[in-house]
Parts: C-alpha cells; structure tokens; sequence
C-alpha cells in the first residue's frame, strides 16, 4: 500500500498569507509565518530578527495608514526561495502612496525564514511626506 501524504503549503502559499495578513494589518497573524529566528532584512533601513523585532519595525509604519495593499507584479520561486516584485500601496490620509519593492522570502519548514525587501529609500521617503 502506497502513503500519499497531503503536502502542507508551498513557499509560496506561505508567503502570500504573510503578505495578506500584513494588508489587513493584522500582525498578530503575520506572525505566525515567521520562523522564530527570521531575519529581516529592509535593505535600506537595516536588519532586525525574530517576529517581535519584525513586528516593532512594521508596527509603527502601519499604525500611520488606514489600508494597504501590496500588488505582485510578477513572482518567481525556486525551492525554498520566493521572489517578487511588487507595489506596495499605502493610503495614509486622504491620499495613496505607491512604494515599488522587489522582494526575497526564504520558508522553511512552513516559516518565513528570511524575508528581504529591496527599495529606493529617498523616493520612498518623499513620497511619505
């Protein structure tokens, strides 16, 4: 008799229920997709690890907008690896701001191991003011 075991979530998968939980700014949800020694890496920001840290970085960005909405342009994964271009939209006010980001998601065992975003910080940061 052969066993078909039910494969769990891909890398993928993984990493678009992160991202949508992030959207509905719900992080205590995000959470829980992050390995418990995750690196994140904001390129141009600098890096922090664990899910707490994650949180203390994402916390105070999201508190400023009503909504966010991050559109994949295009996603490749490999593996383990998840790597996508995105627009990441933000309505803070009356008015949406528009951030273009590549980023690079490692998951293991089900978790987001590493999860690196790439972004231009000065037209990021006019676009905030």
């Amino acid at each position: 008799m052969t066993s078909t075991a039910t494969p769990g979530p891909s890398p993928q998968d993984i990493v678009a229920a992160m991202i949508g939980a992030i959207e509905r700014k719900d992080l205590d949800e995000a959470v829980t997709y992050m390995a418990d020694d995750i690196e994140y890496d904001n390129v141009p920001m600098g890096k922090v690890f664990g899910p707490a840290a994650v949180r203390t970085a994402l916390e105070p960005f999201l508190a400023r907008c009503r909504r966010a909405s991050w559109e994949i342009v295009h996603q490749a994964a490999s593996g383990d690896t998840v790597m996508n271009e995105r627009i990441d939209r933000f309505e803070i006010g009356d008015r949406w701001v528009a951030i273009a980001v590549a980023g690079v998601f490692v998951v293991r065992d089900g978790r987001v191991v590493l999860w690196r975003d790439y972004f231009d910080l000065a037209s990021s940061s006019d676009a905030f003011r």
